[in-house]
């Protein structure tokens, strides 16, 4: 049994960014099925700091002191009993849903992937919940086709950037909504119609689509019911459009829960490898200053993802 201490992230209670102390804790032992990971890049969420404060208490409580994170990159350092999947000295991505904001994090070999020999471990650790929400939301539950319309709200986040060239990549015509700041980036990532929502109304421009995906909440959800054709599909990460609205549109709504699988994560390491999938970094922090990284991800509008780095 390891007796070595790490430095990791962790919260005690529930609260503002000042919850998040850097903390000696003891090395991790992976178990069955799982693998002890050094952690290079930690990937900052917008899940995370809601966690930290509370939001999903009811539905999804936490034990305290928990390490908050999702995503990472690392090296593996060790392998679990029967674990065959990975080897030690592998460079690798994915989820943990022990927390990844440490120096060394224990993942299930079902959320992992070898990392994208393209990519360096900053970059790779804002891929894995981003890429898979975008994947899932555009293909499982909204059964995106070639020649269909999609409109993608919030397109420069850490979901969008990869939704938009995934529905580009599919052959989809991909009109999305962004702040003035990352017009042109939007439109770089392959967007035919980029709409600027501080300057256009969405109603004025966007009409009959097929597939809405809506990855942010409030008045943007329901100017995207507004834009969906009759019999079209809204898929939401943000929340509920009001039942009546649906029912007078005619169009079917679903919601899902993110997960990431070893066998998507290969899908997303070849597109990237293949130069048809790109990553943005918005900020790196040192995973010392993680209470920043949270402040900046609630201030929203960025581009990419945030990334604590821990190596």
């Amino acid at each position: 049994m390891s007796t070595q201490n790490i430095q990791a992230i962790r919260v005690h209670s529930y609260g503002d960014a000042d919850q998040l102390k850097l903390e000696h804790i003891q090395r991790p032992e992976p178990q069955a099925g799982e693998v002890l990971v050094q952690v290079h890049a930690a990937g900052v969420n917008p899940m995370d700091w809601k966690i930290r404060r509370g939001y999903f208490k009811d539905v999804m409580p936490v034990r305290f002191p928990y390490i908050p994170g999702l995503e990472m990159a690392g090296v593996v350092e060790e392998v679990g009993p029967g674990v065959t999947a990975f080897q030690k000295g592998q460079a690798v991505y994915g989820q943990s849903m022990k927390g990844t904001y440490a120096e060394y994090i224990v993942a299930g070999v079902e959320s992992l992937g070898l990392k994208p020999q393209s990519l360096s471990f900053d970059e790779a650790a804002t891929v894995p919940v981003g890429a898979t929400t975008a994947w899932q939301g555009l293909f499982d539950y909204g059964k995106l086709e070639a020649g269909q319309r999609v409109l993608i709200q919030g397109a420069a986040g850490g979901v969008g950037l990869f939704a938009v060239q995934f529905a580009k990549w599919k052959g989809a015509h991909v009109l999305a909504t962004t702040s003035s700041t990352n017009v042109d980036f939007v439109r770089s990532l392959g967007a035919e119609t980029v709409i600027d929502y501080t300057t256009t109304a969405l109603a004025d421009v966007v009409q009959d689509v097929d597939l809405a995906f809506a990855l942010v909440g409030g008045p943007a959800l329901e100017d995207s019911l507004q834009a969906i054709k009759r019999g079209g599909t809204l898929v939401t990460i943000a929340g509920q459009p009001a039942t009546e609205k649906v029912q007078e549109r005619g169009v079917h709504v679903t919601s899902f829960h993110t997960q990431v699988e070893s066998d998507l994560l290969q899908t997303f390491a070849r597109l990237i490898d293949e130069g048809q999938i790109k990553v943005a970094i918005e900020q790196i922090f040192p995973l010392s200053e993680a209470s920043q990284a949270h402040e900046l991800s609630q201030q929203g509008h960025g581009r990419g993802r945030i990334v604590l780095r821990s190596a």
